[in-house]
C-alpha cells in the first residue's frame, strides 16, 4: 500500500504527456507514408490504433481525476494504466517492423530513430514502475538489436552492441531514478527514528480508509497515544535514552498492531496514532477498540531496560469510533486528541472514548477561552468579598473572589474560567486586574474606617513564576497601600498546584514576605506532600479545605474529627494561623471553635458580597457590638447605683 502512495498522482499526470507526445508524433507517419508508400492503409490503420489507445488513456486520466478513489481502487486503476502504457509503447514496434521490412532505406532510418526515441521516453516515464520499465524497454530494444544483427555487416554488429549498451544505460538510469523516488517517498512518509509511518502517511491512510467506508458502510476506530511524563525521562536521563525508549515503545506497538491487522504511526514527539481494520457494526468496533486499547496500555506499561536503567512509563489513550465518513480525517484525530487529553486530566495512565458529552464539554471550554480574552475590556469581571470571622463572630477579614458574567455564557463559575485562564496565560492579565481592584477596595475601606486584620487574595503558580509578578505587586503596593496595610495582605496558594521548582517558589515568596505580604496554603490536606510543603514553604497560615469541614455531619464520627484535630495540632506546633472555610451550620462552627481555630469562613456566616454590601455588613456588625457594649455599660452603671443606694 505504501509503495504506491505517492506514485498514483505522478502516473496520472504522465498520461496526458504521453498522449500528446505520441499522438502528435504519430501523425508524422501519415506524412511519411504519403511520401514513400503507394498505399496509406498501414499507416492509417496504425494511427487509428494510436487514437483508440489515446482515448483509453484519456479515460483512465479522467477516472482518476473525477473519482475519489481508495487504495484498492487506485491499485486496480494502476494495473489498467500499466496495460495501457505497455500497449502504447509497444505499438511503435509494429511500425518499426513494417518499415524495416520495406526496401526504402529512408524508412529504416525513420523506424530506428523513432524506436530509440520511444525507448528513451519509456525509461523516463516508467521509472517509477520498475518491472514495467524493464519489460517495455525489452520489447522496444530487442527488435532494434535483432535488426542490426540481421544486417550482417561489421558496423551493424557494432550498432547492435551499442544498442545493448544503450539499453543497459537506460535501465541503469531508470533503476537509479526508481531508487531515488523510493528513498524520497520513504523519507516523506516515514519517521526517521522509529521507522513507523509519520503524520503525513497516517492522514493519507485515514483518508483512504474513510473513502472505503463510504462504500462498505463499516466502522473503524482511531487511537491516539501520548506517553505520560516522557519529558521527565528526556530531562533526567538525556535524549539518547529517550530515543531508545521511543523505539522500544514503537516496536511493541507495531508487534501488537500486526497481530490485529492495525496500522500505527508516530505523529511526532511522544505521540502515536493507530488505525484499525474495519468492523461490520459500531458495537463490534467499540468492543474490539476497548480490548485492543487495554492490551496496548498494558504492553506499554511493562518495564523497559535501557543500558543500566530500568524504566517504567504509562500512557494516556484517546479513542474515536469513525462511523461518519463525511467528516474530515483531521476531525477524527482531533476527537481522539480531545479524549486523550481528558485521560491526562483524569490522572493519566488511562483510556477515554470520545463521545458527545465530551465534545460539548470541549466546545464549552473553547467558548470560555475565546470570550475570556474580552472579559476585562468589556468590564465583565467583578470582585466579591466573603467575610472571615474570629471565634467571637466578629468580621476580621475577607477573601477576594472573582466573578465573570458574560452576555453570551451567563455567569461562569471561577472553577471553570480560572483553570482555563491559567492554561492560556490570561491569568497574568486577569491576576493583575484582581490585585489592583482588591488593593483599591482595601484602601477605600481603610479610609472609611473599615479596619480589617487581613485580606486574602488567591494567586496562581503561573503568576508567582511570571518574570514581572514581583515588580507588579511592589508597584501596586506603592500606589495603593501603606506599609501597615501591606502587612494585612495574604496571598493564598493552592497546595495541589505547588510547582516542581520549589527553590524558585520559595525565593519569590521570601521576596514578597520581605515587602510585607503574607502567605496562606489554600485547600490544605488535598495535596500529596502537605507536611513537606509545610516544612519548606515560608507560609503564615493554612486554610483547611472545605471538603473536610463538610464531612462533619455527625460529631460522633471519630475518624473525621481526628483528622481535623491532627491538622490543628500540626499547625499549632508550627506556629501557623488556621482558617477553616466551608462552615455551613452551628454544629460545624462549634467544633471548629473548640479546636481554637483563628479564622472562620463559610455560608453559615455569609456568602461572597459586593464591596458595598460588605461595607454595610461590617458597619452593621460594628454598630451591633457598640450597642451591646453600651447596654452592658448601662446595666453595669444601674447595678452599681443600686448597690450604693442600699
Amino acid at each position: 500500500m505504501l509503495d504506491n502512495m505517492n506514485f498514483y498522482d505522478f502516473m496520472q499526470k504522465q498520461i496526458l504527456v504521453v498522449i500528446t507526445l505520441f499522438a502528435g508524433t504519430g501523425m508524422g507517419y501519415l506524412y511519411i507514408g504519403w511520401l514513400y508508400s503507394s498505399s496509406l492503409l498501414p499507416e492509417f490503420l496504425w494511427f487509428s490504433l494510436v487514437v483508440l489507445l489515446s482515448f483509453w488513456g484519456y479515460r483512465l486520466h479522467r477516472t482518476f481525476a473525477d473519482n475519489d478513489l481508495n487504495i484498492q481502487q487506485k491499485e486496480k486503476w494502476l494495473g489498467q494504466l500499466r496495460y495501457f502504457l505497455f500497449s502504447y509503447f509497444s505499438i511503435w514496434t509494429v511500425m518499426f517492423l513494417i518499415y524495416t521490412s520495406r526496401s526504402d532505406i529512408e524508412l529504416h532510418y525513420v523506424a530506428i530513430a523513432t524506436q530509440l526515441g520511444c525507448a528513451v521516453v519509456s525509461a523516463t516515464i516508467l521509472a517509477s514502475q520498475k518491472k514495467l520499465a524493464v519489460f517495455t524497454l525489452g520489447t522496444l530494444m530487442l527488435p532494434l538489436t535483432m535488426y542490426f544483427i540481421l544486417v550482417g555487416e561489421f558496423y551493424s554488429y557494432l550498432l547492435a552492441f551499442f544498442t545493448i549498451v544503450l539499453s543497459g544505460v537506460l535501465l541503469y538510469a531508470a533503476h537509479n531514478t526508481f531508487n531515488y523516488l523510493i528513498k524520497s517517498q520513504y523519507q516523506a512518509y516515514h519517521d526517521p527514528l522509529t521507522l513507523l509511518g509519520n503524520r503525513r502517511y497516517f492522514i493519507e491512510l485515514l483518508n483512504d480508509a474513510m473513502k472505503s467506508q463510504k462504500q462498505d458502510h463499516k466502522h473503524i476506530y482511531l487511537i491516539l497515544i501520548d506517553l505520560d511524563h516522557f519529558k521527565t525521562i528526556n530531562d533526567t536521563l538525556g535524549h539518547d535514552i529517550g530515543d531508545v525508549l521511543l523505539c522500544q515503545v514503537a516496536k511493541r506497538m507495531l508487534t501488537l498492531c500486526k497481530e490485529h491487522q492495525n496500522f500505527v504511526s508516530r505523529l511526532g514527539g511522544d505521540e502515536f496514532c493507530i488505525l484499525s481494520t474495519s468492523y461490520a457494526t459500531e458495537k463490534e468496533c467499540f468492543h474490539h477498540a476497548s480490548q485492543f486499547a487495554e492490551k496496548l496500555l498494558a504492553l506499554i506499561r511493562e518495564s523497559y531496560h535501557i543500558e543500566e536503567h530500568s524504566l517504567y512509563i504509562s500512557a494516556s489513550i484517546g479513542v474515536s469510533i469513525i462511523s461518519d465518513p463525511k467528516m474530515e480525517a483531521s476531525t477524527f484525530i482531533k476527537e481522539a486528541d480531545i479524549a486523550m487529553y481528558e485521560a491526562k486530566g483524569k490522572g493519566r495512565n488511562g483510556i477515554i472514548f470520545f463521545n458527545d458529552t465530551l465534545s460539548k464539554d470541549v466546545e464549552w471550554k473553547l467558548e470560555i477561552e475565546r470570550l475570556l480574552h474580552f472579559s476585562l475590556q468589556n468590564n465583565e469581571i467583578s470582585l466579591t468579598y466573603q467575610p472571615q470571622y474570629n471565634p467571637e463572630n466578629e468580621i476580621i477579614g475577607c477573601e477576594v473572589l472573582s466573578r465573570w458574567d458574560n452576555e453570551t455564557l451567563g455567569e461562569v463559575s471561577p472553577t471553570e474560567f480560572i483553570p482555563i485562564s491559567e492554561k492560556t496565560g490570561f491569568i497574568i492579565e486577569l491576576g493583575y486586574y484582581i490585585l489592583e481592584e482588591a488593593f483599591l477596595t482595601f484602601k477605600k475601606w481603610e479610609e472609611k474606617g473599615i479596619a480589617l486584620q487581613q485580606m486574602s487574595i488567591n494567586v496562581s503558580m503561573r503568576q508567582l513564576f511570571h518574570y514581572n509578578f514581583i515588580h507588579d505587586v511592589k508597584q501596586l503596593c506603592d500606589i495603593y497601600l501603606t506599609k501597615e496595610q501591606r502587612s494585612k495582605i495574604v496571598f493564598e496558594i493552592t497546595e495541589t498546584s505547588v510547582a516542581d521548582d520549589i527553590t524558585k517558589l520559595i525565593e519569590n515568596m521570601r521576596i514578597l514576605q520581605n515587602y510585607g505580604i503574607r502567605f496562606s496554603m489554600d485547600d490544605f490536606g488535598t495535596g500529596y506532600s502537605s507536611l513537606s510543603y509545610l516544612r519548606q514553604l515560608p507560609i503564615n497560615e493554612i486554610k483547611i479545605d472545605k471538603s473536610f469541614i463538610s464531612e462533619l455531619h455527625h460529631l460522633e464520627d471519630n475518624e473525621d474529627k481526628c483528622f481535623i484535630e491532627t491538622i490543628f495540632t500540626i499547625a499549632k506546633n508550627l506556629n501557623l494561623k488556621i482558617v477553616a472555610e466551608g462552615i455551613e451550620n452551628e454544629e460545624q462552627r462549634k467544633f471548629i471553635v473548640d479546636q481554637k481555630c483563628d479564622i472562620l469562613q463559610g455560608y453559615y456566616f455569609s456568602g461572597p458580597l459586593q464591596d458595598d454590601a460588605f461595607e454595610k455588613r461590617f458597619l452593621e456588625a460594628e454598630h451591633t457590638e457598640e450597642l451591646k457594649s453600651s447596654d452592658y455599660f448601662k446595666e453595669a452603671t444601674y447595678a452599681f447605683s443600686l448597690s450604693n443606694s442600699k
